[in-house]
């Protein structure tokens, strides 16, 4: 049976009242050359390395350059500025006289360019080096070097071009010119003349046609009505299915289980989108440094389309250590070694481990200690099917409670479609509790399913779509005989406000609620309901949010619902600020009352990388409790939902 403690365990005001300050950092060790030690990289950036002097410019000449743009608006005069590389790279010598000649016409070439996206088709770029124009220089030309060769550049952009007539042939007969951006006296931008094009063929291609192709682009510029007429001709080819797929670059890899891992299966309707899911797929294994799928030049005699997925080997054990500083719970470390291609079909197998609260308490026993194995097998069952298997000890000294728990459990996951995953397990748990109500024990059963319907367009760094999912965790604690279920929903959407992603909004909103017999004493306080911190309502301390009694101990709740709203705004291609706000509540009834509503607001930086946004946020709680968290600071990696 579960015991019952003679006393409950009280927190001081100055617990909850702390702000955690954490910081966290992985390191991979490799083998290297001494003179590489004054560089480290971490998450593939390169901090304090050297300019490398090595590639040193032969007989190196400098210039001057001045560009005028006559007549144009500023938008395009900086876009001609940005895309001359004589003005770019001013401050960078030549290799000799004739590499200026070189330089500059190529700059010509990229300024007429420049010139005809914007539709100025009848523009003149006027180039001069030391006076001369760059059409009567001779070949092997010697320019004085008393000082930085002068450069001069004249544009003169011209009127803007709309479009004229518009004619599609061969197979584009059939496709509407609206649908690609090309309407009589619409814009004739020689990028959008381009695009139209591709996505023509990408159109057709679509549509089944693996072998369609462009056959004709001609843009004809008529300088008296500034107007230019465009045909673009286009070969479907045949239709075809999917041919015979072969699978190379495997080692250790079964290449079999690649190949069904894909979905890629012969016989199956062409269409691009489906051969990049399948490259993206393989490539989310993690056992792969690389991956293309191919398709053939020319169809089998059959008239199917022959498939290949090239593939080359990554390492597949890993391992890695990590660090975290807080001000409230100290010094941690963790640690941890996988295997990335167990038997042979990418079944992952980890172990982790971590020690917390280094520095807050000299007693050993005191300290938080983690450790746990993982192990999941991609494709099993059937090719959308994933099983995951752990079993996770901790002992954990949270705000509201103490915990030692140990969890096993098991779970399928499958995917629907693209974007929709159910997924079913069962697990059981051991936890010992001390909080509000005493010292208890707890053994449950429970049996947590979810579906989720998924549509962002990137799971690290979202600019639009949404997620939505909802759960049910039908649980029995053996001990106590009392059965309960956890029923929760979450959705998040995003929506990009510029072209260029400059600004998203994005907002969260969740929800839950716990249904069962007995008191609230009788279920766990793992699986009760605490708000606060960096991952629900920031300002204020991990779990702080929540119930309390007349002691001042939170007990957690039976439901609770939060919100959040924040701008992503882009000051830089790598740096943005985030403005949020924040709110939450935790009931002791079964659906939230909002009679204690919690909200914080502050102000996030994120520094884009590869592998997501790193996160810094700082908040403060806009209805403190007493006593309770003045300023909250949170750092971590990705987006906070």
């Amino acid at each position: 049976m579960r015991k019952a403690g003679p006393r409950p365990i009280k927190r001081s005001a100055s617990r909850k009242a702390g702000t955690a300050i954490a910081v966290a950092a992985g390191l991979c060790v490799g083998v290297g050359h001494a003179g590489d030690a004054s560089a480290f990289e971490i998450f593939g950036l390169k901090f304090f390395e050297k300019k490398d002097d090595s590639a040193e410019v032969i007989d190196p000449v400098a210039y001057s350059v001045t560009l005028t743009v006559e007549g144009a608006d500023k938008d395009l005069e900086e876009n001609l500025q940005g895309s001359s590389l004589l003005v770019q790279k001013k401050d960078e010598p030549v290799s000799g006289d004739l590499g200026l000649v070189i330089r500059a016409r190529e700059d010509r070439d990229r300024l007429i360019a420049a010139l005809y996206e914007t539709a100025h088709y009848g523009g003149v770029v006027d180039l001069s080096i030391n006076g001369i124009p760059i059409g009567k220089l001779p070949p092997n030309p010697n320019f004085p070097h008393q000082g930085p060769v002068p450069v001069t550049i004249r544009v003169e952009p011209g009127p803007v071009f709309t479009l004229g007539q518009v004619r599609f042939t061969g197979d584009a007969e059939q496709l509407d010119p609206a649908n690609y951006d090309l309407v009589p006296g619409g814009e004739a931008g020689s990028n959008v003349i381009l695009k139209a094009a591709e996505k023509m063929v990408a159109d057709l291609k679509t549509l089944g046609h693996p072998l369609a192709k462009l056959t004709a682009r001609d843009v004809v510029a008529d300088h008296f009505g500034n107007k230019v007429d465009v045909t673009i001709g286009v070969e479907a080819g045949p239709q075809a299915d999917i041919g015979p797929v072969g699978v190379t670059g495997t080692k250790d890899v079964d290449a079999g289980f690649v190949r069904r891992y894909s979905r890629v299966k012969p016989g199956d309707s062409y269409t691009p989108e489906q051969l990049k899911k399948a490259g993206d797929r393989l490539r989310e294994l993690g056992v792969f440094s690389s991956v293309t799928v191919k398709e053939a030049d020319t169809l089998a005699p059959d008239g199917s389309l022959p498939v290949t997925i090239e593939v080359s080997e990554g390492k597949q054990r890993y391992f890695g250590v990590g660090a975290t500083v807080s001000s409230i719970d100290g010094f941690g470390v963790q640690g941890y070694w996988g295997h990335r291609n167990l038997f042979g079909q990418a079944e992952q197998l980890r172990f982790d481990g971590a020690i917390g609260g280094l520095g807050e308490t000299t007693d050993v026993g005191n300290l938080d200690y983690s450790a746990g194995v993982s192990f999941t097998k991609p494709g099993a069952f059937f090719p959308a099917a994933t099983l995951t298997a752990s079993v996770k000890a901790s002992t954990q000294d949270n705000t509201s409670y103490d915990i030692n728990l140990v969890t096993a459990q098991t779970g399928l996951s499958y995917e629907m479609s693209d974007y929709d995953t159910i997924s079913g397990g069962v697990s059981l748990e051991w936890a010992n509790v001390t909080d509000a109500f005493g010292d208890n024990d707890y053994l449950t059963l429970s049996t947590p399913f979810e579906y989720v319907r998924d549509t962002r367009d990137n799971k690290l760094d979202a600019t639009g779509g949404y997620r939505a999912s909802i759960s049910a965790t039908p649980s029995y604690e053996i001990l106590g005989s009392t059965p309960f279920i956890d029923l929760q929903g979450s959705l998040s959407a995003y929506r990009s406000l510029t072209e260029e992603d400059r600004i998203v909004l994005a907002g969260k909103v969740s929800i839950g609620s716990l249904f069962g017999s007995g008191s609230l004493a009788d279920i766990p306080a793992n699986r009760r309901f605490y708000e606060g911190g960096g991952g629900s309502v920031r300002g204020y301390a991990f779990q702080e949010i929540s119930p309390y009694n007349g002691a001042g101990d939170a007990t957690g709740g039976r439901s609770f619902m939060t919100g959040s709203l924040e701008a992503r705004i882009k000051i830089t291609d790598t740096i943005g600020i985030v403005p949020f706000f924040d709110f939450g509540t935790v009931s002791a009834a079964n659906f939230p009352d909002f009679s204690d509503i919690r909200a914080g607001a502050g102000v996030g930086l994120r520094y884009a990388t590869p592998f997501g946004p790193i996160r810094l946020d700082v908040a403060m709680p806009l209805n403190k409790y007493p006593g309770g968290s003045d300023y909250g600071i949170y750092a971590g990696i990705g987006q906070s939902f």
